[in-house]
């Protein structure tokens, strides 16, 4: 999407392992792609779902 700003995690490393970056900054809608592959898709979550997941994610 136009106008995303992607960034990855503070925790991961600069190896170039296992890493996801996301996109938070649009209205409504958080995007989701592999480091590795930029090109190879995007998964998209409304803003609240994507919320609840980080929630859980620091729970656990």
């Amino acid at each position: 999407m136009t106008g995303a700003r992607w960034h990855k995690s503070t925790r991961s490393g600069s190896n170039g392992g296992s890493c996801v970056e996301v996109a938070d900054n649009l209205p409504s809608v958080v995007l989701v792609r592999d480091t590795k592959d930029r090109d190879g898709g995007t998964l998209q979550f409304d803003s609240a779902v994507w919320q609840s997941f980080v929630d859980f994610a620091k729970k656990h």
